[in-house]
């Protein structure tokens, strides 16, 4: 009981925007985040869906577009959490056009919106508005270390993945009291984009939002041991290659 209050008052009264909305995890963390008092808003690429009712839906919509993510920066201000959960699996598709689209839609929107959601921070931050840090959680998934029988998909969560750590590394300890990153390791589960996955959406909205009350980075939630064991150790090796080479820069020895 004491678990379930504590999760409930880490989010209550806080406003929360979800890219990729429309999908199985987005429709389970919307109604995760409802539940538990807070205000959310699904960020969607169909018109048609804010015309939709079902108590899956945010509170409310924003129409936006992958390549003008700059359009919504004055629409985020007011945020205190943006979960990037959006995505594309051409699958076995490997021709150009798949791979470019895959590239735009699940590695450089991303990294696009990160920056916003970031500079949002850094201006609070400088004007010395009292707030708890504004927070950007990345849905990188499982395929960035492993195998997703997709090789597009896989390297462009790859992609993301290592930019995403490029970043969290290059956060310093002031830095991340304004601005802070989780990154979300999601394994199989049941979408549209995966109808074979193992777990149900529910169940994994659930769990990230249960470990997310903590100050943990990685958020993994997989039914593969493995990843719970490779994951933190790769993850680290990148972080600390990044500080060195920062480090060894910045006092000029490369």
């Amino acid at each position: 009981m004491k678990k379930s209050s504590s999760v409930e008052s880490r989010f209550k009264g806080l406003k929360i925007a979800i890219t990729g909305s429309s999908g199985s995890l987005g429709q389970a963390l919307i109604k995760e985040f409802k539940e538990k008092g807070a205000y959310v808003v699904g960020l969607t690429h169909s018109k048609e869906k804010k015309n939709v009712t079902n108590k899956n839906n945010p509170n409310d919509w924003i129409i936006w577009s992958c390549g003008e993510e700059k359009l919504l920066s004055s629409k985020l201000v007011d945020f205190d959490i943006l979960i990037l959960n959006h995505g594309i699996n051409p699958k076995g598709l490997i021709n150009s056009t798949e791979i470019n689209k895959a590239i735009e839609i699940n590695s450089l929107s991303s990294w696009r919106l990160i920056q916003i959601f970031e500079d949002i921070a850094s201006q609070k931050d400088i004007k010395n508005e009292k707030r708890k840090p504004m927070e950007i959680w990345i849905n990188t998934s499982e395929a960035e270390i492993q195998i997703a029988f997709s090789p597009v998909y896989e390297i462009t969560k790859r992609l993301i993945g290592e930019l995403v750590s490029l970043k969290k590394s290059n956060l310093s300890i002031e830095r991340e009291e304004a601005f802070t990153i989780k990154k979300l390791i999601i394994g199989p589960f049941k979408s549209n984009l995966n109808p074979q996955g193992i777990m149900s959406a529910d169940f994994v909205a659930k769990k990230i939002i249960s470990s997310a009350k903590s100050k943990k980075y990685l958020i993994i939630v997989s039914p593969n041991p493995l990843t719970y064991l490779f994951m933190p150790i790769i993850e680290g090796i990148r972080i600390i290659y990044s500080k060195l080479i920062h480090y060894l820069y910045t006092r000029k020895y490369l």
